[in-house]
Formats: structure tokens, C-alpha cells, sequence
């Protein structure tokens, strides 16, 4: 499903903060942007310390995984992370 004008996502989760606000997202997604290959991985990084050690350039943000190059990262790597976050938003979202 495209979530804007440039963002692919897969699957979707509805969320709801404390604050009262809410809304759907994608369960994981990317968007192709001029600095970055930008990848979401919504529930963040803190399980995945041994694939990202593993992974090759990358720089991340809260839930943002950003890759200058495909050629920069090991895309078995990438691919294992991308299915286990996917795989942990199943399981906790549905």
C-alpha cells in the first residue's frame, strides 16, 4: 500500500498514544529518497543489535533504518531483519 506519495508499506497496525491520538501505519516500509534509501521498521532496534552488527553503512533513527547504497549493506542481513520486525508487528498488532 503506498502511505503518502513515496512511502511503500506492508501490512498496517492501528495505533493509539496516551495523548488520545491515533491513526494506521504500515507494519514495515520503505521509501526510496534522494540521501537515503529510507527503511521503517517500526518497532524500533533494540532486538536486532546482532543483525545490525552485521549489516554493513547504515545510520538509524527512532524506527528509521537509512542506507546510502544497496551495496553498503549484506541484503541476507537485511532481508532476516526486515522479516523478524515484520514478524514481531504480526505477532503483537493482530
Amino acid at each position: 500500500k503506498m502511505w503518502g506519495t513515496s512511502l511503500v508499506g506492508f501490512g498496517s497496525y492501528h495505533y493509539k498514544y496516551a495523548s488520545g491520538h491515533e491513526g494506521d501505519a504500515g507494519l514495515i516500509g520503505f521509501s526510496p529518497r534522494k540521501q537515503n534509501l529510507t527503511i521503517y521498521i517500526a518497532p524500533g532496534f533494540d532486538e536486532y543489535g546482532d543483525l545490525l552488527k552485521k549489516l554493513g553503512k547504515y545510520s538509524t533513527g527512532k524506527s528509521c533504518l537509512y542506507i546510502k547504497k544497496l551495496e553498503d549493506v549484506d541484503q541476507s542481513v537485511l532481508r532476516e531483519l526486515v522479516q523478524k520486525a515484520f514478524d514481531h508487528m504480526v505477532r503483537t498488532n493482530t
